[in-house]
């Protein structure tokens, strides 16, 4: 029961459509137990037609159908049943091509679900998790719900019905063949039920095997330059190979026990086959109704066979895959239980009742429209922020205003909070007290319209495998792509010289993560995404650090012409990178320890450093 719960969790299907695949099942069965019990009695009358006159409803319609004598009578019968047999194996095609298409359909939305949910998650998850495992999950993971756990769940439904609908058929024939067939696969199925937890244990292994293949390869490829010239191309091969070792070795245990059912089974019916004919015939004097009995056993048996080893084999395949589903499950149920969900909802039920990590503010404003606008200042209120399992406050009581078209700057060494005081501006990150409220709303009640002022320029820009005026316009369609606004943030971020330098101008490729570009290039293409994009506050992480003197000048001559139009909010370690500043802010163990003026901080550094 849990593991249905789990299915029905992770499919998107809607309940009427699952309860129609059920009905189709049960009818499908059905039709199958009908065309099997027409073949006893067909037989019984080839062998003895006299039993047309005995029967009444027989007698009934061979005098009303006209045929001449009873041979043509029982072959017209033979017909109907070749007909329903016909039908019923069409009415099979279609269901199961019903089922198909039910399937991949569901594997389309489950990807989309699952790529909605990641995206939607929280900074902090995707801190603590590896991105080959969320790439393993939405790829691998997603196909294998559907050809290993979707597709054989229902099957073994369709197959447990048409199970139960034979023997009920079987049992009223002969019960007590039924009662001994029916032994038989319970027989059969015991040790296969004994071994279930080897078979789930195999399937972790498996995922497991297949995530870390997923890791190494991405570390050694991801790290190419690096690999190379290190020389340790051994060193990811032999982890490839562990990896790809313990795969097969857990692939080729549960394939190999995969098999055993249908050879077991096959050779418990024959078995009980000759044996129920040795006894009928040396015991129970049955030869008279042997021919038909065996008939309809003989029928039902070439259903029961791979219905019974196909219902093993998929309760084999879903025991396998249960790591698979309990991971779709747990990644798709931890948008439910993670905090803080992009808030909205009473501000994430403020804040879980703040967590015990002091007051919150009490007076949000409500936002009359969907959007933010800036026109005024950015207020920073008492903010403090512990990242997940930490035990001390990476930012602890953080308050500032920043007024429109102003420039600051954050500045401290290494560790002392500048980049989790960004990641909180920019939203990514939700302090568990405190507050940033712009023109006097909260940005927690519409993160995402927040979101939507802000430009980030990270130190290390991400560049997709393609064109740089796609990768300007990042997320921009391309009959969306605006070409006077593109040519203004290329001449903003100092690129038009190289632009002009590339045979194919702005449809030159990049490569992967613009490893066809130089360090500078790459940063400069970042800058002017953020410049594209005409945010109202542009946050910039390191961003000048990877150019060239020359380069980094041109830049801060081009930031500080945007000085007065745009707001900036610049992080630096060096104090002369951020001269222009309109103030400067310096950091300390998740506080702010200094501020003033450039020459003010430069004198108060000096001061303290003397002293």
């Amino acid at each position: 029961m849990n593991y249905l719960r789990q299915f029905l969790y992770v499919i998107s299907a809607k309940k009427i459509q699952l309860l129609l695949l059920v009905f189709l099942f049960l009818m499908i069965s059905l039709l199958d137990a009908f065309g099997i019990g027409l073949i006893g009695p067909f037989i019984s009358l080839a062998v003895d037609p006299i039993m047309i006159q005995r029967n009444p409803l027989l007698k009934i319609i061979y005098e009303n159908v006209g045929t001449k004598n009873t041979s043509q009578f029982i072959a017209l019968l033979g017909l109907v049943i070749m007909v329903v047999f016909y039908f019923k194996s069409f009415l099979y095609y279609r269901i199961q091509r019903y089922v198909y298409r039910f399937c991949y359909a569901q594997q389309v939305k489950l990807r989309l679900r699952l790529l909605h949910t990641y995206l939607s998650l929280p900074y902090t998850f995707h801190l603590k998790t590896n991105s080959a495992q969320l790439l393993q999950t939405i790829g691998a993971e997603a196909d294998k719900f559907i050809y290993s756990i979707a597709i054989p769940l229902l099957n073994s439904l369709a197959n447990l019905f048409v199970l139960c609908v034979l023997l009920l058929l079987l049992a009223n024939t002969d019960f007590i063949a039924t009662t001994a067939i029916l032994g038989l696969l319970l027989i059969c199925y015991v040790p296969f039920h004994y071994f279930r937890h080897r078979v789930t244990l195999w399937g972790k292994e498996g995922l497991e095997a297949n995530t870390e293949t997923l890791r190494v390869v991405n570390h050694a490829i991801g790290g190419l330059k690096e690999t190379k010239v290190i020389g340790c191309e051994d060193f990811f091969e032999a982890h490839l190979k562990a990896q790809t070792d313990r795969y097969a070795e857990a692939a080729s245990r549960f394939h190999s026990f995969q098999i055993l059912p249908r050879i077991v089974i096959e050779a418990l019916l024959i078995t009980f086959v000759v044996g129920f004919v040795s006894l009928s015939l040396l015991y129970l004097s049955r030869a008279e109704s042997l021919v038909s009995v065996l008939g309809i056993f003989a029928i039902a048996s070439i259903r029961i066979v791979p219905s019974a080893s196909q219902l093993i084999f998929s309760v084999g395949l879903l025991r396998n895959n249960k790591p698979t589903l309990e991971r779709l499950y747990l990644d798709l149920k931890e948008l439910e239980v993670s905090e803080y969900p992009m808030l909205s909802r009473k501000e994430g039920e403020r804040r879980k009742k703040s967590g015990g990590k002091g007051d919150i503010t009490e007076s949000f404003q409500r936002l009359d429209s969907g959007t933010l606008t800036f026109q005024d200042k950015v207020v920073i209120d008492d903010i403090s922020y512990t990242y997940p399992g930490a035990s001390f406050n990476a930012l602890a009581n953080i308050s500032l205003t920043i007024n429109r078209g102003e420039s600051i700057a954050l500045v401290g060494k290494s560790g002392a909070g500048k980049t989790t005081l960004v990641d909180v501006i920019l939203g990514l990150l939700i302090p568990q007290s405190g507050d940033i409220r712009v023109d006097g709303f909260s940005i927690y009640q519409n993160v995402r319209s927040w979101q939507n002022l802000v430009g980030y320029i990270p130190q290390s820009i991400f560049l997709t495998d393609d064109t740089i005026a796609r990768n300007i316009a990042f997320g921009v369609p391309d009959s969306q792509i605006d070409p006077q606004r593109l040519d203004r943030a290329i001449r903003s971020a100092q690129l038009t010289e190289l632009i002009e330098q590339l045979p194919d101008g702005v449809q030159t490729m990049v490569g992967e993560r613009g490893v066809l570009l130089s360090g500078g290039q790459r940063q400069r293409i970042g800058i002017a995404r953020a410049l594209y994009h005409e945010r109202e506050i542009l946050v910039l992480d390191e961003a000048t650090s990877a150019l060239d003197n020359e380069t980094e000048s041109l830049i801060s001559e081009a930031l500080r012409e945007l000085g007065g139009t745009k707001t900036m909010i610049i992080i630096a370690h060096r104090l002369t990178t951020v001269e222009h500043c309109d103030r400067i802010y310096v950091m300390e163990k998740g506080r702010i320890v200094n501020s003033g003026r450039y020459q003010e901080v430069i004198l108060g550094e000096q001061i303290v450093k003397s002293s």
